[in-house]
């Protein structure tokens, strides 16, 4: 998380445990140079701040928020209701189905409140934060160069090991 520029994404979830995944949201954020804020906001323990963290995100600078949720997964399609700043909703795994009743519960929004869907756990809340510097990067060249490279090193990395028979980290002269 950036101190030093003012949040322009906002990474909330329901409740620390959510953490584990969420944290990957906030990496790719952190790697594509997108200044965010982290909260815990429960749809269902903490009404009230979830209105007030959603009413007053586009005043406070927020231009994206990602909303991380597990089991029932109220949390994206709440904020959703309050702000008109895009959202996107990152399905937390949950013990009973894995994740399943969350991505249920975060797609099946009403048409007039839309969240943007990710997959379930970790690659859903990369992706997202990949989609919210996306999302900045219509506005802040920097950000667009960030992603250019960050596409860049990927496609370098798949070219250099598109041998599966190669073991990437075994040093020169030694076979694996």
């Amino acid at each position: 998380m950036s101190e030093s520029k003012q949040a322009r994404v906002g990474i909330i979830m329901g409740s620390r445990s959510d953490w584990p995944t969420m944290i990957h949201a906030s990496e790719m954020l952190t790697r594509l140079g997108v200044a965010h804020e982290v909260e815990v906001v429960s749809a269902h323990r903490t009404p009230h701040r979830l209105t007030e963290y959603a009413t007053q995100a586009r005043e406070r600078g927020l231009m994206v928020i990602i909303a991380g949720a597990g089991g029932a997964a109220h949390l994206p399609g709440m904020v959703a209701a309050h702000t008109p700043l895009p959202v996107l909703g990152v399905p937390v795994k949950s013990k009973t189905l894995n994740g399943l009743d969350s991505l249920l519960s975060i797609v099946q929004m009403p048409a007039g409140i839309a969240v943007g869907t990710l997959a379930i756990g970790q690659a859903g809340a990369s992706n997202a934060g990949l989609l919210a510097a996306q999302i900045i990067s219509l506005h802040d060249d920097s950000v667009r160069r960030h992603i250019d490279e960050f596409r860049q090193q990927q496609t370098e990395t798949v070219s250099r090991g598109s041998d599966p028979r190669l073991d990437l980290d075994a040093q020169p002269g030694q076979s694996s």
